[in-house]
């Protein structure tokens, strides 16, 4: 299964988010790579808590494979390189978890015929290998947002490959307009995919949104402020839920909603069971929610006709 994560803006929790989703799905024992298509700024490594190899895939990453420059992009076993102390030995039982990272300085580049095919035999070679490929793309209708469209596309390539779409935002006004313009919009995904030979309702029905950052107004954090606060707030996520469903965004295209989590504003990381019951800096709602959206992304029953 290919699983795509994009987003309109940065500052969603979408590369965290895919990278636990990703962790999440290797502990339940399959086999998962995570390519880092986010050209602008990879980052990865840095949530998998590999921050060297960042200097080692100089001119052997993603960009330097895509652009011909390499003939196999550099690769990380995330267990075995690893500086997070609770993943430094591999769970019994997990699959393999592999990072591909991007180059440091590679940057946003105008893809071609050569870029897509290249992107295709590596997609096509990792299947062999892998269950689940997360491809984690760069913000806003980018080059990257465009090859992952055409190589899926009828005539791309990678048509026959079950793909899926999480558009990542945050509970905002500004970032679920943003959100669903990306998709709906006049050169969102579902029109440009269009162009390029995908048949609309099943593009539209491979795209499911994740909220992140999402306060939690049950929990006790949000108790504490005064009813004035508290109404305020009630009222303003009525809004949200109002122009989220007017803009095709609402709560039947939701997949997952990650609470607002401190651990994650502070560090972007994976999220540990150690981080919850040993350490307890982090929520356990959070855990659940990863855990429930790596179970959905596969779930068919999730990703029905809309």
């Amino acid at each position: 299964m290919l699983v795509f994560a994009a987003s309109d803006k940065g500052g969603t929790g979408r590369s965290v988010t895919s990278a636990n989703l990703a962790y999440h799905r290797a502990l339940d024992g399959d086999d998962v790579c995570f390519l880092d298509f986010d050209f602008g700024s990879p980052t990865a490594a840095a949530v998998f808590d590999v921050p060297d190899v960042l200097a080692e895939a100089e001119g052997r990453g993603l960009h330097s494979y895509l652009r011909g420059s390499t003939g196999e992009p550099f690769r990380v076993d995330v267990w075995s390189r690893t500086e997070h102390p609770d993943l430094r030995a591999r769970p019994g039982g997990s699959g393999r978890l592999v990072l591909i990272p991007g180059d440091r300085t590679g940057g946003e580049f105008v893809t071609d015929v050569e870029n897509l095919h290249r992107c295709v035999d590596l997609v096509l070679s990792l299947k062999r290998e892998f269950d689940v490929i997360v491809v984690d793309l760069s913000a806003g209708r980018s080059y990257a947002m465009d090859l992952a469209l055409a190589a899926t596309s009828p005539r791309g390539g990678l048509g026959r490959l079950k793909h899926r779409w999480l558009v990542y935002h945050r509970w905002t006004r500004q970032h679920v307009r943003a959100a669903a313009e990306l998709v709906h919009g006049r050169h969102g995904v579902v029109q440009g995919g269009t162009a390029m030979g995908h048949r609309r309702d099943t593009l539209t029905g491979s795209i499911r949104y994740v909220r992140a950052a999402v306060p939690d107004l049950e929990a006790p954090l949000w108790s504490q402020v005064s009813p004035a606060q508290y109404a305020w707030m009630r009222q303003c996520d009525r809004e949200l839920e109002e122009l989220a469903a007017a803009r095709q965004a609402g709560r039947t295209r939701v997949l997952a909603s990650i609470p607002l989590e401190p651990v994650l504003q502070w560090q972007e990381r994976l999220i540990t069971e150690e981080d919850v019951h040993d350490r307890r800096i982090a929520n356990i709602e959070t855990w659940q929610a990863m855990i429930e959206l790596a179970r959905k992304v596969s779930d068919d029953t999730c990703w029905g006709q809309l």
